[in-house]
C-alpha cells in the first residue's frame, strides 16, 4: 500500500482544519415564528425548549471538522471498519484511501483501478478490502499491506460489494448497461478456484430493474437490494430467490445502511425521503422527508438519531448557491420523525454519510471531493429530545 501521510499544509493526502468553524447545527423554524429576533445559544438540553418559543436559525459548537484531502473527484462512498480505527474513502476517481479516523492522517492508497470507484468494503477483521468500479471490475485487497489479492472482472461496472458476516462470501453487483443485465454474484472466498476460474457459486439476475444499493442482511443469510425504480427486495444467499419485494420509494433508493445490531436499516432515496426498514419483515417503520433528494442516512449506534446527506442534483450545483443548495447533513429523531439539527460545510450535495461505530463523530463525503470528520461536541452526548 503506498503510504502517504498527511503533511497538514493543505496539499493533497493531507487533513486540515478550516480557520472558521463549519460546524453549524441550524434548527427548524417553527410555524409562527417567522420575523422574530433570531437566539443563538450553544447545543443544550434547553435547544428545543428555546426552539418551541422562537425561530433557533442557529445553533453553534465548537469542534472544527477534520478535513480530508485526497480525491480529485466527487466522493461515491466512505465506510468506517469495525473498530472504527480506520476509515475508508473512494470517489469517481481510480484510488481508495484509508486513513485514520482519530486525526484524519493518510495510511495508504490502494491503487489498480482505471476507472470510478463506486463502492467499497472492509470485513469483519479489517484483514481485506473489498472494491467495486466502473472499469468493469471488483477487486479484493490486503487491507495492511494494499497488495491485490484478486481481480474479479464483468462486463459492466460494478455498483455494489460487500462481505459477509463471516468475511469468507463477498457479494456485488453490476449495471445494467452496454447491452448487458444487472446481476448479483456471489464468491465463496475459501475456494480458490472461484477466484481463478472467475466463477461465482451463484449469480443472480435482476432483469426489470438495476440495483442501485445492496447490503447483507442479518446473519448473512441473504442481501437486501434497492433499486432504481425504488423497489426493495430480500434475496436469498442460498437459492437466491426472491424472499420479500416492497416497494416504499417512488424513486431510486440511493443508499441502504444497517443499525448495529442489523434488526433494522435505513434507504435513502430521489423521492427526498429516507425511510426505516425492519431488516427481516422490510416492513416499514419510520419516514423523514426532506425537500432536496437524499443521498445517503446512516443509523447512530448509541442514540436514536439518524442523519441524511443530499442535495439538489449534482448538475445544478453550479447555478446554484450553497445557501440554496441545502448541502447541509441533517439529523433526526429516529422515533418522532423530527428534525433537530443541521451541519454545513461541504459546497456540493453531500454523497455518502457515514456513523462512527462508537457513536462520537460522523463523516461525511461530498461532491467537492472532499470528506469530513466531525467529532461531536460533549453538549451532543447531555442533549435530551421534548416532544
Amino acid at each position: 500500500m503506498n503510504s502517504r501521510r498527511g503533511s497538514g499544509d493543505g496539499g493533497a493526502g493531507s487533513a486540515t482544519y478550516p480557520e472558521t468553524p463549519p460546524w453549524q447545527l441550524r434548527c427548524l423554524l417553527l410555524p409562527g415564528t417567522r420575523g422574530r429576533r433570531p437566539i443563538i445559544r450553544k447545543w443544550a438540553q434547553s435547544v428545543f425548549r428555546s426552539c418551541s418559543r422562537c425561530g433557533l436559525p442557529r445553533v453553534t459548537a465548537g469542534m472544527k471538522p477534520i478535513l480530508l484531502q485526497g480525491h480529485e473527484r466527487s466522493i461515491t462512498q466512505i465506510k468506517y471498519n469495525r473498530e472504527g480505527d480506520l476509515l475508508f474513502t473512494v470517489a469517481k476517481d481510480p484510488i481508495v484511501n484509508v486513513w485514520y479516523s482519530v486525526n484524519g492522517e493518510r495510511l495508504g492508497t490502494y491503487m489498480g483501478h482505471t476507472g470510478a470507484v463506486w463502492c467499497v468494503d472492509a470485513d469483519w477483521d479489517t484483514k481485506h478490502v473489498l472494491t467495486g468500479s466502473a472499469d468493469n471490475s471488483c477487486r479484493l485487497w490486503d487491507c495492511e499491506t494494499g497488495k491485490q489479492l484478486a481481480l474479479l472482472k464483468t462486463n459492466s461496472a460494478v455498483r455494489t460489494c460487500g462481505f459477509d458476516f463471516g468475511g469468507n462470501i463477498i457479494m456485488f453487483s453490476t449495471d445494467k448497461q452496454m447491452g448487458y443485465q444487472c446481476f448479483v454474484s456471489f464468491f465463496d472466498l475459501r475456494d480458490p478456484s472461484q477466484i481463478d476460474n472467475n466463477e461465482p457459486y451463484m449469480k443472480i439476475p435482476c432483469n426489470d430493474s438495476k440495483i442501485t444499493s445492496a447490503v447483507w442482511g442479518p446473519l448473512g443469510e441473504c442481501i437486501i437490494a434497492g433499486h432504481e425504480s425504488g423497489e426493495l427486495n430480500q434475496y436469498s444467499a442460498k437459492s437466491g430467490e426472491v424472499l420479500v419485494n416492497v416497494k416504499e420509494h417512488s424513486r431510486q433508493i440511493n443508499d441502504i445502511q444497517l443499525s448495529r445490531d442489523m434488526t433494522m436499516f435505513v434507504t435513502a432515496s430521489k423521492d427526498n425521503t429516507a425511510k426505516l426498514f425492519d431488516s427481516t419483515t422490510l416492513e416499514h417503520q419510520k419516514t423523514f422527508r426532506t425537500e432536496r433528494p437524499v443521498n445517503s442516512a446512516a443509523l447512530s449506534p448509541n442514540y436514536d438519531h439518524v442523519v441524511l446527506g443530499g442535495g439538489q442534483e449534482a448538475m445544478d450545483v453550479t447555478t446554484t448557491s450553497t445557501r440554496i443548495g441545502k448541502f447541509e447533513a441533517r439529523f433526526f429523531h429516529l422515533a418522532f420523525e423530527e428534525e433537530f439539527g443541521r451541519v454545513k460545510g461541504h459546497f456540493g450535495p453531500i454523497n455518502s454519510v457515514a456513523f462512527h461505530p462508537d457513536g462520537k463523530s460522523y463523516s461525511s463525503g461530498g461532491e467537492d471531493g472532499y470528506v469530513r470528520i466531525h467529532y461531536f461536541d460533549p453538549q451532543y452526548f447531555e442533549f435530551e429530545f421534548e416532544a
